[in-house]
């Protein structure tokens, strides 16, 4: 399109939209701080802020241009910035129109689909330098290093009248290489002379690189998903630079909206984005739960445990048989709905350790579990689990962060799987990330070409599943014949790992209290009629029930009613005071206050709730009493190990005696607090 008969008109356009949107009084402040500082600058940057659809109200062609042609519409706006220093005196030291170095910055794109660009569809256009809009989690990013934003050059011939002034100013175009800025084989367009530059005025800026993922990608990552169609993924390198470097996190969720260019590293070609605007992406959760939970929501309004029961004992039925392994399985629904947003910062994850000789049915039941969430990661024990250093592959030869299962898990959750089947080492960093909710990685600076070491620290935001095989324990291992009444046998895992883990839980179904006939029943209907639902629960409350329902429990704002705060505060110092003693002192872990609100507040959210009453109190308290008697033993405030669903949920008369019976529970755990709280004294022989 030809722009010699239309320049006028868009030069005009463009100034009266800088007039309009205060654009043009931001250009004069920010031409009063080059003026002011009375220094020799080769290039003057200035960031214009645009919105295509107000310019495109404005004037149709201008608007088009920005958003198809930007090179283009960069060029009428750094002519109106020209004519409006020359014409206002605001800089006196600049020259010529080349030394300003105009950046265009979209607000946002228009929402029409020749604008957004997906890298897991084919074909996808590369080629057209306007802008797209992409979507993605960042896996990796590199250390902020050093460009050349614009540089002067003069002619090496001294007769020559290039060889002083700014005739020659080189600044960097979105999707350009270094060397397109700078390098030794410029020539004078006056005497064909080489060009040399002018060191003393070269202007660098910061940058950089940030390797993205579709957020579709994460579906390979947990192991199982409900939709098994084929796809494909691959990353593709962002450039940030200047104002946009460290505005994304590694594991975050972002829209940028940039220019793609290609850029030749070696024999390879590689597809990348000239970001020119960062946005956090936030998904927005549903609305409301499916009809058929909500209609069962309503049928226990009566009682403040029923509802979470029935969910409980249904969850999963695709999987493990009705009604089997309830407390796990009322563990993974609360560590769930304390998933949050991925850029929340407020996250109260919940971690825990499952103890087991039904390995099988466990996995399979922990790695079905995570696919209900977006940020759902099966991590292998081949692959890395904290973040780590490599040089960066597009031949900058900085660091590059790697992001890890834990980091991609941002809000969400990560499954590690056996905890056995890793090393002595990745466990002994899991426990301290586990207690500092950090990572960090160490960067040194001769390895990278830097002047000094680095070290950097990353917040791990999920909650972390793992179990352990009973009988898998080694024999050279020696029996502890003194252990309290209660208490497992944990010899394989390291105490300290036990205890940063929130909640330890003891699952063994396949016991003389529970045949295996239900699961080899439930097998066999399965290998059969794989597709067939194996009860009704399963078929009236699918998976896809679940998912809608945690995505919806997850996002309720809970807060704790003053009795509820009461209670559990009143259970923590009772509780610490009778499992403390002289020689070993406490017994609970510094994050137990921490790990009882994110009970109760989980189940409050499980049960729809928006208050935390002390029935949520009362469960996480058994819960939590159950752990610790498994890694302890047994403590004055004595729970069964199934405390939580002491009864089979077969009908409703079975869940009016588990109310009776949570109700003595209750009346228990007062009468514990009356008499172990902060109000009573207890001599050491009384503990």
């Amino acid at each position: 399109m030809s722009l010699l008969p239309q320049v006028a008109s868009l030069r005009e356009a463009a100034l009266v939209y800088l007039d309009r949107s205060g654009g043009l009084q931001k250009f004069v402040e920010d031409c009063k701080g080059y003026d002011d500082s009375k220094q020799s600058y080769a290039v003057y940057r200035f960031l214009i802020y645009v919105n295509p659809c107000d310019i495109a109200e404005l004037d149709s062609t201008l608007g088009n241009l920005i958003l198809h042609e930007p090179m283009k519409a960069v060029q009428i706006f750094q002519s109106v910035c020209a004519v409006a220093i020359k014409t206002l005196s605001l800089i006196e030291q600049l020259q010529t129109e080349t030394q300003i170095h105009v950046v265009l910055k979209l607000t946002h794109l228009p929402t029409l689909p020749s604008y957004y660009l997906s890298l897991h569809e084919f074909p996808f256009d590369y080629t057209s330098q306007r802008f797209y809009l992409l979507e993605g989690i960042v896996v990796a990013m590199t250390v902020v290093t050093k460009y050349t934003q614009g540089a002067r050059f003069l002619c090496s011939e001294e007769s020559c009248p290039f060889s002083e002034g700014f005739q020659y100013i080189r600044v960097h175009a979105p999707g350009a290489t270094e060397s397109a800025t700078v390098r030794h084989d410029f020539l004078c367009d006056l005497c064909a002379s080489p060009l040399k530059e002018d060191m003393k005025l070269r202007v660098l800026g910061d940058k950089q690189l940030v390797e993205v993922i579709d957020a579709k990608a994460l579906h390979g990552l947990q192991g199982f998903h409900f939709n098994n169609s084929n796809f494909r993924f691959q990353s593709f390198t962002v450039f940030l630079r200047d104002e946009l470097s460290n505005t994304m996190k590694i594991g975050g969720r972002y829209k940028i909206i940039g220019i793609p260019a290609c850029l030749q590293n070696c024999s390879q070609t590689a597809f990348s984005i000239e970001a020119n605007s960062v946005q956090h992406c936030t998904q927005e959760g549903p609305c409301s739960v499916s009809d058929n939970i909500k209609q069962l929501h309503l049928l226990t309004l009566n009682s403040p445990w029923s509802f979470t029961a029935i969910i409980t004992n249904i969850y999963a039925s695709q999987v493990v048989p009705l009604g089997t392994y309830n407390t796990l399985k009322l563990c993974i629904l609360l560590s769930l709905v304390q998933t949050c947003d991925e850029e929340s910062e407020n996250g109260k994850f919940l971690d825990f350790l499952v103890v087991t000789s039904d390995t099988l049915l466990v996995n399979r039941l922990l790695n079905y579990s995570v696919c209900l969430v977006p940020r759902g990661i099966r991590h292998l024990a081949s692959s890395d689990l904290f973040a780590t250093v490599t040089k960066d592959e597009h031949g900058t030869g900085t660091a590059s962060i790697q992001a890890c299962s834990s980091l991609l898990a941002k809000g969400g959750i990560c499954f590690l799987g056996d905890l056995l089947s890793h090393k002595k080492d990745k466990l002994e960093l899991l426990q301290s990330v586990l207690e500092s909710r950090n990572t960090t990685v160490y960067i040194p600076g001769k390895k990278y070409g830097e002047d000094v070491d680095q070290q950097i620290s990353l917040p791990v935001e999920c909650s972390f599943w793992s179990f352990v095989d009973m009988d898998s324990s080694p024999r050279r291992y020696t029996p502890k014949h003194n252990t309290f009444i209660g208490k497992m046998d944990l010899s394989l895992v390291p105490a300290n790992l036990v205890d940063a883990f929130g909640i330890l839980i003891h699952c063994n179904e396949s016991s003389s209290l529970h045949p295996l006939i239900p699961f080899i029943h439930h097998s066999l209907s399965k290998s059969i009629n794989p597709e067939e639902p194996l009860s009704e629960a399963a078929q009236q409350f699918t998976s896809q029930d679940f998912e809608k329902y945690i995505g919806f429990a997850k996002n309720l704002h809970v807060e704790l009613c003053p009795e509820a705060e009461r209670l559990i505060h009143g259970y923590y110092l009772a509780s610490r005071r009778v499992r403390t003693d002289s020689m070993h002192g406490t017994k609970l872990s510094t994050s137990a206050l921490r790990n009882l609100v994110s009970l109760s507040e989980a189940h409050a959210k499980l049960s729809l709730r928006k208050k935390v009453i002390e029935e949520d109190v009362l469960i996480a308290v058994l819960l939590y009493e159950t752990s610790l008697t498994a890694k302890h033993g047994t403590s004055v405030f004595c729970v069964s190990p199934n405390a939580v669903f002491p009864f089979d949920l077969c009908d409703e008369s079975c869940l009016q005696r588990r109310d009776v019976y949570l109700m003595k529970c209750y009346q228990q755990l007062l009468k514990f607090i009356a008499t172990y709280g902060p109000g009573n004294i207890v001599s050491a022989s009384e503990e």
